[in-house]
Parts: C-alpha cells; sequence; structure tokens
C-alpha cells in the first residue's frame, strides 16, 4: 500500500479545496453497523416497511422506528482514526468539506467544524416536528421513549415527532444537495472514504467532481463501481489507510 499511500499524500499536499465523501464504511470502524452488508441493519429490518409515507401514517412504523435507533446507540459512538485524520486536514487549512452519507453527527464529534460538513441524509443528532419544525436534541426525545412515550408527539402542536434525518421516499434536502454538488465541481481532490458508491443521488457527487476534471481517490474496503475511474484506490480501511496518509502529508 506504500505507493498508494504516498499517492494520495502528493495529491493533497499539492491540492487547496479537498473535498471528502463519507460513507458508512468510516464509521463502522467506531462500532456503528452498516445497512447493506450480510450483517447490517437491513438484515434485521425490511427497508420498505420504513419510507416516509409508512411513517407518517403508522403509529407501529414509527414506534419500530425509534426503536431502532435506540438499538444503534448513536450517542454512545466515539470517532475513529479516520474520523481524527480530517481535523488534521480541516487545521492544515486543506479541507474545502465533508460530504457525508452518514447520519451519527462523529465528524463534528471529532472536531471538524459545523460549516464544513454537509449531510445529505440529514442526521440523527436532532429531532423535529413534522409541523412547526420545533427541535430537540436526539437524546431527550428517547428519554421520553423510556417514559413510555412510543410514539412522541410535539409538545406544542401536537405533530409527529421525526428523527432529522431522510426516509426512503423523502426528498433530499434541496439546499445541502445543491452545495454538495457545487463544491464537489469546484474542488481540486476529490477523496471518497467508506462509501460502496451504489446510492443515488449522494452516489453523483463524485461523478460531478470528474465532470470538471478533478483527481478521484477511492479508500473502500470493497470494490465500487468507479474504482476504474479513480487516479488511485485502496481496498483497506479506512482509519488506517487516512492515517498512514497523513503521517506522510504531516
Amino acid at each position: 500500500m506504500k505507493e498508494e499511500y504516498d499517492a494520495i499524500a502528493d495529491l493533497i499536499m499539492r491540492a487547496r479545496k479537498v473535498v471528502i465523501f463519507t460513507g458508512a464504511g468510516i464509521s463502522t470502524e467506531s462500532g456503528i453497523p452498516d445497512f447493506r452488508s450480510p450483517t447490517g441493519i437491513w438484515s434485521k429490518f425490511n427497508p420498505a416497511d420504513f419510507t416516509f409515507d409508512k411513517y407518517l401514517v403508522n403509529p407501529e412504523v414509527r414506534r419500530m422506528t425509534w426503536w431502532r435507533y435506540r438499538e444503534m446507540k448513536v450517542w454512545e459512538i466515539e470517532p475513529n482514526a479516520a474520523h481524527y485524520a480530517l481535523v488534521d486536514l480541516e487545521g492544515m487549512g486543506k479541507l474545502d468539506c465533508i460530504i457525508t452519507q452518514n447520519i451519527d453527527g462523529l465528524h463534528q464529534k471529532a472536531g471538524n467544524s459545523e460549516d464544513k460538513v454537509i449531510e445529505l441524509h440529514g442526521t440523527v443528532r436532532h429531532v423535529t416536528c413534522l409541523e412547526c419544525e420545533k427541535r430537540w436534541p436526539f437524546e431527550e426525545i428517547l428519554r421520553w421513549f423510556e417514559k413510555g412515550i412510543e410514539d412522541p408527539h410535539c409538545d406544542e402542536c401536537g405533530g409527529l415527532l421525526k428523527a432529522a434525518t431522510i426516509s426512503f421516499g423523502q426528498a433530499m434536502p434541496a439546499k445541502e444537495t445543491m452545495e454538495a454538488e457545487e463544491r464537489a465541481r469546484n474542488s481540486d481532490l476529490f477523496i471518497v472514504i467508506g462509501s460502496s458508491l451504489v446510492v443515488y443521488p449522494a452516489a453523483y457527487m463524485p461523478v460531478f467532481a470528474l465532470e470538471s476534471g478533478v483527481p478521484l481517490v477511492i479508500i473502500n474496503r470493497e470494490a465500487t463501481p468507479m474504482d476504474h475511474r479513480a487516479t488511485v484506490v485502496v481496498n483497506a480501511g479506512a482509519g488506517d489507510t487516512m492515517s498512514a496518509v497523513m503521517e506522510r502529508v504531516k
């Protein structure tokens, strides 16, 4: 891997606007299960049961959704070496932004600036009322659940509460999606970390970078459909790879 690490480090040192695109693979190393592997979340739940439309009309779907979030215990998870490497990249002034498919908030927990992280699929750190848009920390609503309120509603307007995530059938956040595309096109290095690049429209982001002639680096344990278009591909763990790369950059 030494040649690949050297090549990625060289690209970073020559870049001024590095855009990082992260998927579930960066967070599995912190203990958060992915969705699509044989032991992932969708091996235990049927994703067709958790659409946005069903959430709106079916109290049982809502209860199961809250139960699933409780089982994930995202609020107890700590960032790993890959997350901290991106904090170092920001500290060097190289990081333009992180575009993430993840909902866990681990980039911010590691120390990346809030305005450097674009969350395409929302976040589990907050809960919002679908009517009046009142907002709570996720842990507070979980305390309601533990007191027996398994289908929580807003304490002001009575509207449905939902984690601030994007469910199946729910529209992608327009502002974040547009900003992510613009950042991808205007970067001078685009690095994918821990994404299989099969979930669209998020997976268009490296395509936008390539359309602008931006070098593409892919770091993922498994092959992706875009490996053949990348300048450098590393099929290995995110933490080990980014630690080795940043040692060279420093």
